[in-house]
């Protein structure tokens, strides 16, 4: 069938301290810091980190909202795992890597008959490194991590769940993936067409007990999935009611990109997300990506109350300008009037 969906544009996971988050996403995983800015839902402030590879790219970002107002519990009807691309022999590299960092890992392994490596957040949560041939998108380097061996962005993700029937339904009717492959436990799917940042692993835990679905530090909250289009994403809205997924959300607007929700048979929240003119440019220049706080336009009248509520993280070396640059925090510009309504939530911030 033909399909919306052009692949994964991100992932979105709660950790617990935003330092701690930090530190591993970048000395460990080897990510480049891309954004920080806000969670766009609460009265409360909690940081939005974004970590991507070294373009910034749609298929490469993973998102966290440190959250350390309480635990989350994992288990199924949650993403599982993150599964970033390394190059074919590099998983020994890795395993190396890992155990310098004191991080827990699984050791090499294979799915699909290729190797690959699970490593546990310091909060819980899990990410893998999958070899890869064939992946030309340029990783971030850093000083242990060299772009002959670093991450290329997305491979896939794994999504826990106690039944697989109606879940694959949904991948297969709802967004086009078709399945590939059967490894033990793993169910493989993919978007047709080429490219990385096109897979999803279906992993049939029948006994494990459903995971929590709010914010909650160690756990997942969504995968989202590239539309690119606004006009796509009604689209998409327009099947999923078809289908009988009546409590798909309305389209909002997350400035950098435009976002749609659902909640999967399994458990699993989608997002289906479009593409914005500037993207991650919108409030900051390409090699100052990540250096500052920014916030969406709407939020900017309440800067200093936000920031005094927030706390104060530091900005990896390789993130930082380029010795005699000048770094100033520059409000976002509010974008052109959408051609489609879009949501937002306005909350009042406030020093208690």
């Amino acid at each position: 069938m033909s399909t919306l969906v052009k692949g994964l544009h991100h992932t979105t996971l709660c950790p617990a301290g935003p330092q701690e988050d930090i530190d591993f996403f970048t000395a460990v995983m080897g990510q480049r810091l891309v954004k920080q800015t806000v969670l766009m839902d609460g009265s409360i402030p909690v940081y939005h980190f974004y970590y991507g590879n070294a373009d910034a790219q749609v298929g490469s970002i993973t998102t966290t909202f440190p959250y350390t107002r309480r635990r989350g519990r994992q288990g199924s009807g949650q993403v599982s795992a993150v599964s970033y691309s390394v190059p074919v022999g590099t998983a020994a590299f890795w395993a190396d890597h890992f155990d310098r960092h004191g991080a827990h890992h699984s050791g090499i392994q294979e799915r699909f008959g290729v190797p690959y490596i699970r490593v546990r957040h310091p909060a819980g949560l899990l990410l893998e490194v999958v070899e890869q041939a064939c992946d030309d998108r340029r990783p971030w380097t850093t000083p242990e991590i060299g772009a002959d061996v670093g991450a290329r962005g997305f491979f896939a993700v794994v999504l826990s769940v106690r039944e697989i029937a109606e879940q694959e339904s949904f991948l297969c009717e709802a967004l086009g993936f078709r399945k590939v492959g059967v490894d033990g436990p793993y169910h493989r799917f993919e978007i047709p067409g080429d490219g990385p940042a096109r897979t999803i692993d279906l992993h049939h835990e029948p006994s494990r007990p459903a995971g929590s679905w709010g914010f909650g530090a160690g756990t997942a909250h969504h995968l989202a999935l590239n539309l690119e289009t606004d006009e796509a994403l009604l689209q998409q809205k327009t099947l999923y009611e078809e289908l009988g997924f009546t409590d798909v959300s309305d389209l909002k607007d997350r400035y950098y990109f435009h976002s749609m929700y659902v909640r999967s048979p399994g458990g699993i929240l989608i997002e289906c997300t479009s593409n914005v003119s500037g993207g991650f440019l919108q409030d900051e220049s390409f090699d100052e990506l990540g250096t500052a706080l920014h916030l969406p336009p709407w939020y900017e009248e309440q800067h200093d109350a936000i920031v005094a509520m927030l706390e104060p993280v530091v900005v990896p070396e390789e993130n930082r300008p380029r010795p005699g640059s000048v770094h100033a925090r520059v409000p976002g510009k509010s974008p052109a009037a959408p051609r489609i309504p879009l949501s937002r939530t306005k909350p009042r911030f406030s020093v208690e």
